[in-house]
């Protein structure tokens, strides 16, 4: 921790380590999902951000182990340097649940009919087993904010949430519904590959959750986009006549990746929504376009794009 001259407290940037780890249980959530335990001494040490904290996995290459992974502050660089054949794939997850008592981390996995498939996390998540060695890159302190690879930061005062996403955002989304205070109201819109990939969770009393099943003959996106135009209705949000100018942005070649800072525009509604990019894009079109909701009480994240692993 750090002091300005006026005693305003700053929080030090977190360092990223590799936290290696073994799998400690396999359960099956459903048909797309299966969720992964690790667990390890030095998980005792993780940092903890917030309810959608983001991490990597580090994944040796065939026949390799973590000793390839580079050490130290200047770990990226190195990491970029090495060759293809020995350099560990990095892909990034969301933390379900951290446990530091028992030192215990949970990772959600999408493992078919996702942009997952044939990827290589998701290919080794689906045989994984008890005692299977993988590493957890991640802060090395607790702490909160982007900093600490989190994003959901309404405004206080939000009195109307809407979340959004597929598959893919499943747990951020489960690990936010779970953290908002009893008095949380707002509409939670998911869509999943099958009927099985519900889950129950703990929520409040005002937020409703709502599940799309596409299965296989629904293009992506189309089910989400109808739930959340729905949803908006319900609330009663009507397009004004300032509506706000967006970039053109193309989801090929450019991350779609934005969350507002809500404490210098405060108000009444939130918007958070995540998975597909192409899907998010058109989604904050409807809520900024459609229904005139001011694009700083938007945050989008693209966490994929169709027919990239």
């Amino acid at each position: 921790m750090a002091t300005t001259r006026t005693g305003q407290t700053i929080e030090h940037k977190p360092a990223y380590r590799l936290f290696p780890v073994q799998v400690a249980r396999v359960h099956r959530l459903g048909p797309t999902f299966v969720r992964l335990t690790f667990a390890a001494e030095c998980l005792r040490s993780f940092g903890a951000g917030g309810a959608d904290q983001r991490i990597k996995l580090a994944l040796p290459q065939p026949g390799r182990t973590l000793a390839d992974f580079p050490d130290g502050p200047d770990w990226y660089q190195r990491w970029l340097a090495q060759p293809e054949e020995i350099r560990p794939h990095l892909r990034t997850y969301t933390v379900r649940a951290y446990r530091p008592e028992p030192a215990e981390l949970d990772v959600d996995f999408v493992l078919h009919g996702g942009p997952g498939h044939g990827g290589p996390a998701s290919t080794w998540a689906a045989t994984a087993r008890p005692g299977d060695e993988i590493g957890l890159l991640g802060p090395d302190r607790p702490g909160t904010g982007r900093m600490w690879g989190c994003e959901w930061a309404p405004p206080a005062s939000a009195r109307q949430l809407v979340l959004a996403g597929d598959e893919t955002a499943l747990p951020a989304v489960a690990a936010i519904v779970e953290s908002l205070p009893p008095s949380a109201r707002g509409i939670v819109c998911l869509e999943v590959p099958e009927e099985h990939d519900r889950q129950e969770w703990t929520v409040p009393d005002g937020v409703e959750v709502r599940w799309f099943a596409r299965r296989a003959t629904v293009p992506h996106g189309r089910l989400l986009e109808a739930g959340v135009a729905t949803a908006l209705d319900e609330l009663h949000l009507r397009a004004r006549g300032d509506v706000a100018e967006l970039d053109d942005i193309n989801v090929d070649t450019s991350l779609l990746w934005e969350v507002p800072d809500t404490s210098a525009s405060p108000g009444r509604f939130y918007g958070w929504l995540a998975g597909e990019a192409a899907v998010i894009k058109r989604l904050r079109r409807m809520l900024v376009n459609d229904y005139g909701i001011p694009k700083q009480a938007v945050a989008f994240m693209g966490y994929w794009r169709e027919g990239r692993c």
